[in-house]
């Protein structure tokens, strides 16, 4: 007799069958490990008898619940790929996507029901209405009836088991595709700094389509037999009872800057009880130390920058718990398994201390984009990928995240990082939130231009904001000019979208 142990679910449904697996905050349902594996096994027989086959893509436009990781389980069963759509996309976009992709099957909450048959129109695309796990609807009702157990897939390391298309803040959106292979290196990466285990408990505030909240922590934990709770999407006063709920018990959670900030200024932050917290990372661009110092000061809880992107599975640099206080503003080292390097513009490498591009390779990168040779011909270089953002490394291996490469402008012959200016920004106690972005100037070529968002009740005007940087920059660093808005344009993964800021408030500074 031959066993095999491919499958996640079905090994940790044989070794803790009545343990908690998965919880879903919004419907209070809860499925143990011997619970769960019903439904993958369900849910791959359901999608069988819908006519999916192995390597079709199963689309999911939906907000977070226990049934997208049927779905995405279920894939080790019947050997489909789970496509995850970002729900907060505009129907265009939505449309460029499903065509790109070609899904034999979308699921859609009842929400999105109108998105879902713009996008599908014209195509081969049978539609499944996700519930809310309240009512009963049409997928429960597919699982119902489906009792027969699929054929067991023939799947290796190297099969495709998902593909996240990027924002597409430079352009279309790239669906990255992650294998089996490439998510097992990564999540042996993050388990050398998360210190998961078991018996860890991780809330999921994140979205589901994005690589933060599929990967940190929903994979680690699945993968572990630990136990994963989701929130349907990010709200404020609901992420901080669960963080403080004794019974929930959570350990890990991850977030980007802005949740992160979202929470700390929220009334209910004070009383907040952080104390079970393991691992709290924080992700998705430039961290201000500001944030840093809040969460050490208030709920001693060391924040673990993490770096990364969508096609590195997303780690590729983490700072461990411990060196937060030594190694404040860093990203970390190099993640287990992964190598990484700094370039200049002409592909050769900088001299340590040097602020050059990051260039990474390793069995958790991504073999590429979904139907786009040409964009993967672009990002990688002798099996090196090229990510776009500067940094610089320090004698004791840690890396120094600047920016976005492509962020960087260029004022009387200085290159300016944007990031370091947001920094000194974020000091200021009136700011919610800001960006630095260069715009065009008659003497200097570009200048910088703050874009700020206020917290509510608060003032601060141009002058005060000038003089507060003059204090901590180099005269060429400073912004020459302060423009105010409600809210920053931000990415599916929280990320400011630059690009947009630029073509809002982008205009040139007068003579």
């Amino acid at each position: 007799m031959t066993t095999k142990a491919y499958d996640w679910v079905a090994f940790n449904a044989r070794r803790r069958p009545d343990h908690p697996c998965v919880t879903d905050l919004h419907s209070g349902r809860r499925f143990t490990w011997r619970q769960f594996e019903e439904r993958t096994r369900r849910a791959a027989a359901f999608l069988a008898r819908l006519g999916v086959k192995k390597g079709d893509r199963v689309a999911i436009l939906a907000k977070n619940s226990t049934d997208q990781l049927d779905i995405l389980f279920a894939a080790m069963k019947l050997g489909h790929i789970f496509l995850p759509l970002n729900w907060r996309l505009a129907v265009p976009e939505l449309t460029y996507i499903v065509g790109d992709a070609a899904p034999r099957v979308l699921l859609y909450g009842a929400e999105f029901e109108d998105a879902a048959r713009a996008a599908t129109r014209g195509l081969d695309c049978t539609l499944v209405a996700f519930g809310d796990g309240i009512a009963p609807d049409e997928y429960e009702a597919g699982l119902a009836a489906s009792r027969e157990t699929p054929p067991q897939a023939s799947l290796s390391i190297d099969d495709y088991w998902t593909i996240l298309y990027t924002s597409g803040t430079t352009g279309r959106p790239k669906g990255s595709i992650a294998t089996y292979g490439t998510s097992l290196w990564n999540i042996q990466s993050m388990n050398a700094f998360s210190r998961a285990t078991a018996d860890s408990r991780t809330l999921i505030y994140g979205p589901l389509f994005h690589t933060g909240g599929l990967a940190a922590y929903t994979l680690v934990c699945m993968h572990m037999g630990a136990q994963v709770m989701l929130m349907r999407q990010f709200d404020v006063p609901a992420a901080l009872r669960n963080i403080s709920d004794p019974a929930l018990g959570v350990t890990h959670i991850n977030g980007a800057v802005t949740m992160y900030l979202m929470l700390s200024q929220h009334a209910d932050f004070a009383k907040a009880d952080f104390s079970r917290i393991v691992c709290a990372t924080i992700s998705g661009e430039s961290v201000p130390r500001s944030i840093i110092d809040l969460y050490l000061r208030e709920k001693n809880l060391p924040l673990q920058n993490i770096y990364g992107l969508t096609e590195a599975g997303p780690c590729l640099t983490a700072m461990d718990r411990d060196m937060t206080l030594t190694k404040f503003g860093s990203v970390g080292t190099c993640v287990l398994h992964t190598e990484m390097t700094l370039r200049g513009p002409d592909g050769k490498e900088v001299a340590p201390g040097e602020i050059g591009e990051i260039w990474c390779r390793g069995p958790n990168l991504s073999p590429g984009y979904w139907n786009n040779a040409e964009k993967t011909k672009e990002a990688f270089t002798d099996g090196w990928m090229r990510t776009g953002d500067a940094a610089r490394l320090d004698d004791d291996g840690y890396y120094w995240l600047v920016d976005r490469w492509k962020d960087m402008y260029i004022s009387g012959g200085e290159n300016i990082y944007p990031a370091e200016v947001e920094n000194v920004l974020y000091r200021l106690p009136q700011i919610a939130e800001c960006a630095v972005i260069g715009v065009p100037h008659p003497k200097w070529g570009e200048t910088g231009r703050a874009i700020v968002v206020l917290k509510p009740g608060t003032t601060l005007d141009e002058l005060e904001i000038l003089a507060h940087c003059r204090a901590s920059l180099a005269r060429f660093k400073l912004p020459s000019s302060v423009v105010y808005t409600d809210e920053l344009p931000r990415s599916g993964g929280g990320k400011v979208v630059k690009p947009e800021l630029r073509k809002r408030f982008g205009h040139p500074v007068e003579a």
